[in-house]
């Protein structure tokens, strides 16, 4: 669509013609002093010779750099480009506007500067030992759009490596929307958690994620399926990951497709693409919840959906119920640099899924069980709960 829109006969430039061009252009953000720098005596403050009382206090003690730097309140938004949204494997320059628009909802959403960080490398290491050389200058990692299998390793690495949160927001944060939506559509059809029967499609970054944080929340149980059918135990071609996820999932270690394993179940979660028969779906057992994600084509049409589930939630936002990253990744960062938190743990997560899922838990229908991204009172409730948290579980620094 850009090649066509660049290449107009009549040669106007591309944001003459499309706003989204417009928008972009000299790209979305900027830096912007906090200090203000007037005359001479800002400057000797500001710049030298003032900063080199505050470096040789920090170069004394290193702890001072949280108070006397941005360090404690800016996140790097790393990428390699290799899964970008709906886009694939686009590479780092492709990526940056997507990166860009992520600092700003950071900002937007729950007050955290953030920086995009787009590198020109896939490598596992090369990708880790960067980060690592780059995280003295930041309070927080989020990784973004790396794909599968890398992304789990390389977040694994850097939790290992380094002393200030780390998060993939393609995992954790999509799996805490989705749990703050299951558990209000839980509540609103009067069931636990625990009498539920879930299926994800998609064993990729966000559908293993969903796994772990669903049984971590109690979940009666839950089988994932990939592009060859049921993660079970008795599959011999599962790498490393998908073991692991077999070790924890699928209690009954069911076997056979998607659609074999969707009777009776009742809850689908879509993380894959791909479209689900509806038949399948007339399967499911009664009542059923259905969060169809993919975007921009859900596995299953909201009207197909609606046919027989009593809860539809999707990726997009022109249906209710719409399981948006926002929700989540603003707050978690905003409670985690607010005590200075070491680490973003399982218990981090399930306290902003909770508090999330609490925000409109007096206010629910069939296609109110998640809060709008514009919603002022999400961002306060995932901050307070996972500040709370950090301090709870002993990573929390103040």
């Amino acid at each position: 669509m850009a090649a066509e829109i660049v290449n107009q006969k009549d040669g106007l430039e591309p944001d003459v013609i499309d706003p989204a061009f417009a928008l972009h252009r000299g790209g979305k953000m900027a830096v912007q002093a906090t200090v203000p720098v007037r005359d001479a005596d800002d400057l000797s403050l500001a710049y030298t010779p003032g900063v080199a009382k505050v470096c040789s206090a920090i170069a004394e003690q290193p702890e001072l750099v949280d108070d006397y730097t941005w360090k404690s309140q800016v996140v790097a938004v790393v990428t390699d480009g290799s899964a970008v949204l709906g886009l694939g494997d686009i590479g780092p320059g492709a990526s940056l506007p997507v990166m860009e628009g992520k600092a700003i909802l950071f900002k937007q959403f729950g007050g955290v500067d953030a920086v995009p960080l787009a590198l020109d490398t896939q490598d596992t290491d090369e990708i880790v030992a960067t980060v690592q050389r780059l995280a003295p200058s930041f309070g927080g990692v989020n990784l973004e759009d790396i794909s599968a299998p890398r992304c789990f390793e390389i977040e694994a690495r850097l939790k290992e490596k380094l002393d200030i949160p780390v998060f993939h927001d393609d995992q954790h944060g999509t799996a805490i929307v989705t749990l703050a939506a299951l558990r209000n559509a839980a509540k609103l059809s009067d069931r636990a958690l625990g009498s539920l029967r879930a299926v994800i499609s998609g064993a990729g970054a966000a559908g293993v994620a969903i796994a772990k944080i669903l049984v971590e929340a109690g979940i009666g149980d839950v089988a994932v399926c990939d592009r060859k059918g049921v993660v079970s135990r008795d599959r011999g071609d599962l790498t490393q990951v998908k073991r692991d996820l077999a070790g924890f999932t699928n209690k009954g270690n069911r076997t056979g497709s998607l659609e074999s394993v969707l009777e009776g179940a009742d809850v689908f979660i879509g993380v894959s693409g791909g479209t689900v028969p509806e038949e399948a779906v007339a399967r499911m057992a009664e009542d059923a919840f259905v969060f169809a994600m993919a975007n921009p084509n859900p596995e299953i049409h909201p009207d197909v959906a609606r046919k027989y589930a009593s809860v539809v939630a999707t990726g997009r936002s022109d249906y209710p119920n719409q399981i948006n990253n926002v929700l989540a990744f603003p707050g978690v960062f905003a409670g985690a640099l607010q005590v200075r938190a070491t680490d973003i743990t399982e218990g981090m997560k399930l306290a902003a899924a909770e508090a999330l899922a609490a925000v409109v838990a007096d206010e629910l229908s069939a296609d109110r069980v998640i809060p709008s991204p514009f919603d002022e009172r999400v961002a306060p409730a995932v901050t307070s709960a996972v500040a709370a948290a950090a301090r709870a579980e002993g990573v929390a620094r103040r």
